[in-house]
């Protein structure tokens, strides 16, 4: 039984589709994270580690990057006319309209919330804490993470 769950482990680890995947996600996050440490913007470990392994927002969109690889991969061994490449296509546009609106408009709502809420927290109107500010992502962030998982998509999909 062990043997047998290694095994499958060994194959979705080499499995080129979930390797790109993987690969963009985490590239997406290092640009980020290095472009965030030459800038200042990180002041301890704890934040360097949540930047390399779970913060969104900022260049480039690692959900752009993760799912275009995994278009641009299923894309190239399923074929551009398979069902599951349609699937993973959807998804992707899904994901990266949300990444370019949904998140972004939220993001900036909380923003103004807080802004809001400290003024009156102040005024001692009421008593304020502040609610979490999701980044969501600019067009360019986006694009640029697209660009990366297409790339990485192509590196992992071909022989």
């Amino acid at each position: 039984m062990l043997s047998e769950a290694g095994a499958q482990f060994r194959l979705l680890f080499s499995n080129p589709v979930f390797l790109a995947c993987l690969f963009s996600w985490f590239s997406a996050q290092f640009i980020k994270t290095v472009i965030k440490l030459f800038a200042g913007q990180v002041k301890n470990i704890k934040q360097l580690l949540e930047l390399l392994i779970w913060r969104t927002g900022g260049m480039p969109s690692s959900h752009s990057a993760l799912v275009c690889s995994l278009s641009t991969s299923i894309g190239i061994h399923a074929g551009l006319n398979s069902d599951i490449f349609i699937l993973s296509l959807c998804f992707s546009m899904v994901v990266i309209r949300d990444a370019l609106g949904v998140r972004r408009a939220s993001g900036v709502q909380a923003r103004v919330l807080n802004e809001i809420g400290e003024s009156l927290d102040k005024q001692d109107i009421l008593s304020f804490k502040p609610i979490k500010e999701v980044h969501g992502h600019k067009p360019l962030e986006v694009f640029v993470g697209c660009f990366l998982g297409i790339l990485i998509g192509i590196a992992f999909s071909t022989k």
